[in-house]
């Protein structure tokens, strides 16, 4: 069974709040859970609360082969907890960066933008 630690959204239209879990990689977002690991609430103000996260329990995942969503993975190596599926993915874009910039290719799509890959269409009358 392969695990993926990934959100699953709640809360209301405009209001999300979203769950940390441990779910087996087929089922839907919402789907059923092996354990909880915690919650991210994006609207909190007060830091402490926007971020409550079981450590030990990730680790144990991590170590039994979880693999992170990208969006979990960027909030766990932020609690400090070595994710090396993170780390082998920034390394793989750096080196697409670097080819790209060798190549004289935009990378990124402000990039894009300004070398004119994005056509902007204008309405009649303007």
């Amino acid at each position: 069974m392969a695990v993926k630690l990934r959100m699953t959204r709640m809360g209301r239209r405009h209001r999300p709040f979203f769950r940390i879990n441990a779910v087996e990689s087929r089922t839907p977002r919402d789907g059923r859970i092996l354990e909880k690991l915690g919650h991210y609430d994006p609207i909190e103000k007060d830091s402490s609360k926007q971020l409550v996260l079981d450590l030990e329990r990730v680790k144990f995942w991590l170590e039994q082969g979880a693999v992170p969503s990208e969006t979990v993975a960027e909030i766990i190596v932020k609690q400090g907890v070595k994710c090396s599926w993170y780390e082998e993915l920034q390394a793989r874009r750096k080196k697409a960066r670097e080819i790209a910039r060798k190549a004289k290719q935009p990378y990124t799509k402000a990039e894009k933008v300004a070398a004119g890959y994005f056509k902007v269409e204008k309405k009649e009358g303007e």
